[in-house]
């Protein structure tokens, strides 16, 4: 079975539902026969690159006064779920570089380790992810080889991959992440419930077993 997300380093919902698939996971009767994979998605495609902006003051432009109590709010629910959100060091960046370098992982095989140090080094750190040798040190901690990262950010390798995951995106109808889609078959939209994730998991599983009968 393969889960394909769609999802950006510094969307809140995409690390607050990695976190409620996870945990649906360690339910999931076949975990063992699962295989995720990540895809690419920017949120703020139009962030001009190298640039850093707080993220409170992005959202206050944005959504004005209400956005302190929705900062806090999703705070408090990825706190729910075992995560340190600080808004308050956080930085809007453009995050294609980092969605190349997550191709890049992937294919080293440590995709996933990847994700969840970019997404921790954002949410938590405060690391600015439009900065080149921050990007470099976190990929190298997931385990990608240090002279390849450099590599790749001086060129722009994967950035086809990255634009194809765009197309396949809207093609796929997701107007927005984290978008799930499951076997190419089923989809979930959202940062849904461990709950949801898991009868999505077992209703893809039978449908695919009654299949192959």
């Amino acid at each position: 079975m393969r889960i394909e997300i769609w999802s950006d380093v510094v969307c809140p919902w995409c690390y607050i539902g990695k976190r409620r698939l996870e945990r649906a996971l360690g339910q999931f009767e076949h975990a063992d026969d699962v295989e995720v994979t990540w895809r690419s998605f920017q949120l703020n495609p139009d962030t001009p690159p190298g640039t850093a902006v707080p993220t409170l003051d992005y959202l206050a432009r944005r959504f004005g006064p209400q956005a302190t109590a929705m900062t806090a709010r999703v705070a408090e629910l990825a706190k729910a779920e075992g995560l340190d959100f600080d808004f308050g060091t956080a930085l809007t960046v453009n995050t294609l570089d980092a969605h190349r370098l997550l191709h890049l992982a992937a294919d080293a095989g440590v995709g996933d380790a990847a994700k969840e140090r970019l997404l921790r080094a954002h949410f938590t750190e405060g690391a600015d992810l439009s900065d080149q040798d921050t990007l470099t040190r976190l990929l190298t901690e997931a385990g990608v080889d240090e002279p390849r990262v450099r590599a790749v950010l001086a060129s722009d390798e994967y950035a086809d991959a990255v634009r194809a995951d765009f197309d396949e995106a809207r093609m796929l109808g997701a107007n927005g992440v984290p978008f799930f889609v499951i076997d190419r078959t089923y989809g979930v939209s959202g940062a849904q419930s461990a709950e949801t994730f898991l009868h999505a998991l077992r209703t893809a599983y039978a449908a695919e077993d009654a299949g192959a009968r």
